[in-house]
């Protein structure tokens, strides 16, 4: 790489972390009311929406090619997906980590579980088989109905035993599946044909249909990571953090198991085990990348800014404190953890869909080691530094550095797995709270609140 092509890849770098200060910003729009037609109109929300979706053009244009040039080439764009996602998977593990301070290294495993799942929906759908979309969506949604229906039932009950409610909510959740997998099958029978095959799609496997399928495949991937992610928390969770980060590596190696063989052990053929799933349609755009992490963005910092976020923080602090408040802290761990997972599968089901290939490999639990990094790097606690922190692993280690090492030798690309933990140490011992710390932008910043005056200091005058 020479020097000039040095210099354009930090120019981008630098662009992007600009970009996101701007969206930011843009999210955090506020204007006072103004009076029309007798009544107050709030503007703000009409300067956000347009504000968004300047932002979203921007890239757009960026990666349109204009008589022969684009400003973001095929690898600046590749480099752009996997930063969305890389964001979403780390934005959730900050939830788990930074704010409720629970160690997790099972973020990649459901990161895992929310790639290949929605993958085998979109994969089987565009090769004339329904089934996929129909039994994952009746079984998550009555999964979810089993889980909401087993809690209310066990609120009114003295406290059972953890592994006692987590075998009533395995049995329940268990049931939903059988039940899903008999109606969802006769269901997809009847809409299977109007799905053509991959060489000759039907109508609804291709246009607009296909992008319906595709958003429900995410957003039931997402939903399903996290009902697992509830299984698997419930009686987990009662351990202590740094037995919890044990038991989370345990089940990011399960998965990991699970996918390399689930061509043999789970009934999934076309996932192809070890050897990787290929053929997987790539839906993913801009626009869908763009609109799912600007949704989690969102739905994250207005989840913190409640009651129930505010909860989550002080679990982190003082879990004694908490308790003697009237926090449920066990069932606030929970919530953070499934939230958390959540985010993750929805960022693995945009991954399958921008690469179209899947690999076990890339979800070896080594790798999984990378959200945490992120974490670390930007800041626990901090929304504004995981986000950039995801931008700038990703064009700066995974892009920049990569090619530069790539031109010394054809093995110089692994040494980055050795500047990873170097960079890391010594960021620690610089700045042990993250390269932001608790710094955050825009729509991001922590309203102040103004003192309320009172009789007593009112009258007073400033020293």
């Amino acid at each position: 790489m020479d020097i000039v092509s040095m210099i354009l890849s930090l120019v981008k770098i630098i662009a992007v972390i600009a970009y996101l200060y701007g969206l930011f910003w843009v999210l955090g729009l506020s204007v006072k009311p103004v009076r029309l037609a007798g009544k107050e109109v709030d503007l703000s929300i009409f300067l956000k929406i347009i504000g968004v979706i300047i932002a979203f053009g921007v890239i757009q244009l960026s990666l349109t090619t204009i008589n022969g040039f684009t400003l973001l080439n095929n690898f600046d764009s590749g480099l752009l997906y996997q930063a969305c996602t890389m964001a979403m998977v780390a934005l959730g593990l900050n939830l788990i980590y930074g704010f409720n301070g629970q160690f997790s290294l099972g973020q990649w495993g459901f990161y895992g579980i929310g790639a290949y799942a929605a993958a085998d929906v979109t994969y089987k759908w565009v090769n004339g088989d329904a089934s996929g979309l129909f039994v994952l969506g009746i079984g998550v949604l009555l999964a979810g109905v089993t889980i909401w229906g087993i809690n209310k039932f066990l609120s009114n009950l003295r406290r059972m035993p953890v592994l006692s409610s987590f075998t009533l909510y395995l049995l329940g959740v268990i049931a939903a599946g059988v039940v899903a997998y008999y109606v969802g099958n006769p269901l997809a029978i009847i809409v299977s044909p109007l799905l053509g095959t991959n060489l000759a799609p039907g109508p609804l496997a291709q246009g607009i249909p296909l992008q319906i399928v595709y958003f429900l495949a995410v957003i039931f991937a997402g939903l399903f990571a996290a009902e697992v992610s509830f299984l698997f928390g419930l009686p987990v969770l009662s351990l202590g953090s740094d037995y919890f980060g044990i038991a989370t590596l345990g089940f990011s190696i399960v998965i990991y198991t699970l996918m390399v063989n689930s061509d043999t052990i789970l009934p999934f053929p076309e996932m192809k085990g070890g050897r990787g799933m290929i053929g997987i349609p790539k839906l993913t755009t801009w626009f869908w990348a763009f609109l799912f992490m600007v949704l989690i963005i969102v739905v994250m910092r207005n989840l913190l800014r409640s009651s129930t976020g505010r909860s989550i923080v002080s679990v982190r602090e003082d879990e004694t404190a908490a308790r003697s408040m009237g926090i449920n802290v066990a069932g606030t761990k929970l919530m953070s953890f499934v939230v958390g997972s959540l985010f993750a599968g929805i960022g693995g089901a945009v991954y399958a869909h921008y690469i179209g290939f899947l690999s076990p490999k890339a979800f070896d639990f080594l790798v999984g080691f990378n959200p945490l990094i992120i974490v670390v790097f930007g800041g626990l606690g901090s929304m504004t530094g995981t986000v950039t922190a995801s931008f700038g692993w990703i064009f700066f280690l995974e892009g920049m550095l990569r090619e530069v090492l790539g031109k010394i030798s054809p093995e110089a690309p692994s040494w980055r797995y050795v500047l990873y933990p170097l960079t890391l140490l010594l960021l620690m011992l610089v700045k042990p709270q993250g390269l932001l710390g608790n710094t955050e932008w825009g729509f991001l910043k922590k309203a102040k609140i103004a003192l309320r005056k009172t009789v007593e200091n009112a009258g007073e005058k400033p020293a």
